[in-house]
Parts: structure tokens; sequence; C-alpha cells
């Protein structure tokens, strides 16, 4: 059987990955990155340290421990330049990936040929974990209005053409007029601004979807209970995940907190 490395950054996705392939009969090791993650995270759990500043270093310790199939996850802070050590696959990093304009999604994909490249195989962990994914049309007690299922789909027809671009994953829709497209910002910050503009009529829904060219390997829409905690704070009805392709860290207490603030929280299909 594959020996798994996962590279892992910042979160609770890493660990949520790891114990769903641990309880399969996989064998799994955690390559925490210093300075992106709580170590108390891990404690129990098989762990080598690595640092982002050279890339080589992660290679040997990949191939110490191995490892023959990996799976990136996590909130990973890009090291400063001044801070690289710059050995010969450090170099070439840099050059395909901190010193690109690339997008996200991009980015992701060049990453996943470099550790190609080096041997490693990156594993497509979705289709080893689906019980971490959204699957059922309906989550919650509570059921989308009218309204709503009119602002999703005013929602999807504008996702053919933003989904096509490396932008963001999330709209948020009110009076099916579209309040705001998620960019740079994030959807935290997306539902935070596109309360101010909200006008009389429903409370507006969040969608949040695979685009179109996303790497479904590295690049997962993914919820929590922040998400919800902001919906709930800034009044919105709720929101629509794509189905089988959205993450939701915490599962049963985000359903659980959406249950008891009187939140939506469905499932759709792309056109």
């Amino acid at each position: 059987m594959s020996k798994i490395g996962i590279i892992s950054g910042g979160g609770k996705l890493p660990i949520l990955i790891g114990n769903s392939l641990v309880k399969k009969n996989y064998e799994v090791v955690f390559f925490i990155i210093e300075d992106s993650v709580e170590r108390k995270d891990y404690l129990n759990l098989k762990t080598v340290e690595i640092k982002l500043n050279s890339i080589k270093k992660i290679f040997k310790k990949l191939e110490e421990n191995h490892i023959n199939k990996i799976i990136l996850a996590g909130n990973i802070k890009r090291p400063s330049i001044k801070d690289i050590n710059f050995d010969f696959e450090t170099i070439n990093f840099a050059k395909k990936l901190f010193l690109s304009k690339k997008g996200d999604n991009e980015l992701l994909i060049a990453i996943a040929k470099l550790f190609r490249e080096k041997g490693f195989e990156y594993l497509d962990w979705k289709s080893y974990c689906p019980e971490l994914f959204a699957s059922k049309t309906n989550l919650t007690r509570r059921l989308p209005t009218k309204e709503a299922n009119l602002n999703l789909s005013k929602a999807l027809n504008v996702f053919k053409n933003y989904g096509n671009l490396d932008i963001g994953q999330s709209l948020i829709v009110q009076n099916e007029i579209v309040l705001g497209l998620e960019a740079a910002e994030g959807t935290d910050q997306l539902i935070i601004r596109c309360n101010d503009l909200k006008k009389n009529g429903d409370k507006g829904v969040l969608i949040k979807a695979s685009k179109y060219n996303q790497s479904n390997i590295l690049d997962i829409p993914t919820i929590g209970k922040q998400t919800l905690k902001l919906l709930i704070n800034n009044d919105y009805e709720g929101l629509f995940i794509e189905k089988n392709h959205c993450l939701i860290i915490d599962q049963d207490e985000v359903t659980n907190l959406a249950n008891t603030n009187n939140l939506f929280i469905s499932t759709f299909e792309k056109l």
C-alpha cells in the first residue's frame, strides 16, 4: 500500500484528510510546515517538520520517509525571498512560483507538476474522502425559499463566465442582482462587504462553487463555522454550495449552527 505524505499548512483540512485516510487503513505522515501549523493539533499523529526555505530538503525528507504519494493541504505562507536558501531546486521553485504572476489555480497546477517531476504523485484525495463533502440536497431543516432559488439561478448564469476565470469561487446575490463576486479578499470579506449593498427585499444568499478550470486535486471550495457566523451576523438567508465539490469543515457543527439560527444550507450542480 502507498505511503502518503500530507504537506500540512494551517487549519483543520490536513488533519481531516489524514484522519479519513487513516480510518481507511492508509499509512499517513504529516509534513508540518514551520510557523504555519498549531503543533497541539498534531498530538498523537506521525509528523515531520519542514521549512519552506529549501525545496531540496523537503524532497529529501519525503524520500527518507519513503513517501510516494503526496497531498498539499492547508493555508501556507509564502516565504520571503530573503529567507530562501538558494540551492538549485529552490531557485527553480522560486522562478516558477514566487516570481510568477500566475493566478492561484495555475500556481497550484505548477506545484503539482514540480512534485511529479521529482517522482512524487499527487493523490486525488477527494475520491478517497467523499464523506468530507456536501452530498445531500438539503443539509438543514430550513429549505431555500422561492426567492433564494431565483438568486441561485441568477448566480449560476453569471458563473458560466465568471467561473472560467481564475478569480474566486463565491458570489452573493439579492433580489436577483449580483452584489459581489469574490476576488482576492476571500469569502469572509465578500460577505461583510455585500451586506452594506443590500436593498429592501429578500435577505440575499451566498453561492460557492468550484471554478470550471479549477484543479480538482489542490484548490477546493471550503466553508466552516466562520462562514456561517458571518452569514448570521450579516443577516443572510443561507448558502448554496456545489454538490460533492465543496468541503465543509466541522460539518456537524456547521449544520447545527445553521439550524439553530434558521439558515439553510443546500447544494446544487453547476450548469
